[in-house]
């Protein structure tokens, strides 16, 4: 078992618009994506609180926040162990992913969307931006906030919330990859695409799209795991 001997001096600036909570949860969550933090180590709270010039209270309550996404464990008197993600764990969450997010997607573009198009370009346009400068914070945000708006318009709350923790655990599986700067621009192609596809109806499109994308984010080590069915036609 680790303990509080590195990581936390790295975890993240702390941002300015948020509460101290919400800064600390950000701050661990690029901590966690970059493997600042290490699976299996035991962080606690007032060592975190130091590294990040804070009290204990808001590092704790952040910890207490991340450990309902599955991200991290309380361990009695020591303080949270980052979770590890094994490579079937990953694979369940992709599969559960692809489950609810590919037919949602669809959904969308069959029923249409049209009023909060403009809010999800400028949510791609956010991304495009962090991915631009590097920041591997604001790049979670804008990536949790475009996803959870626009799986959001299906207008299913717990749905939001099982995407959003998978997405967040599935961050766990290894520090997560540094785009190089010929997919800066195409990330965001790509998701303004989508939105062309919603915005076209193109059901089937929109669809195909969203296989495509969830099935490049799955790592080396589950290229040869099955991937979810095709959903059937709707009438």
């Amino acid at each position: 078992m680790g303990s509080d001997t590195e990581g936390g001096r790295d975890a993240g600036r702390l941002g300015e618009r948020l509460s101290l909570r919400e800064q600390v949860a950000r701050a661990i969550r690029a901590a966690l994506v970059t493997g600042r933090m290490r699976p299996g180590v035991v962080y606690s709270a007032p060592a975190l609180a130091g590294r990040f010039g804070v009290s204990a209270t808001p590092v704790r309550e952040a910890l207490l926040d991340l450990a309902k996404d599955g991200l991290v464990e309380p361990v009695r008197n020591k303080g949270f162990r980052v979770r590890a993600m094994s490579a079937a764990d990953l694979a369940d969450v992709h599969h559960l992913r692809e489950l609810l997010e590919i037919p949602t997607v669809a959904g969308l573009a069959r029923d249409g969307c049209a009023d909060e198009l403009p809010r999800l370009r400028a949510l791609v346009d956010d991304l495009a931006d962090a991915l631009e400068r590097a920041d591997v914070a604001d790049r979670v945000d804008a990536e949790d906030r475009f996803h959870a708006h626009l799986l959001g318009l299906a207008k299913n709350a717990r749905l939001v919330k099982v995407v959003a923790e998978l997405r967040a655990q599935a961050r766990l599986y290894g520090p997560l990859p540094a785009p190089d700067e010929a997919e800066h621009g195409s990330i965001a192609v790509e998701l303004h695409r989508l939105l062309d596809l919603i915005e076209a109806r193109d059901v089937a499109g929109a669809e195909e799209l969203t296989r495509r994308r969830l099935a490049r984010s799955r790592p080396p080590a589950l290229a040869d795991a099955p991937a979810a069915p095709t959903s059937p036609e709707r009438p």
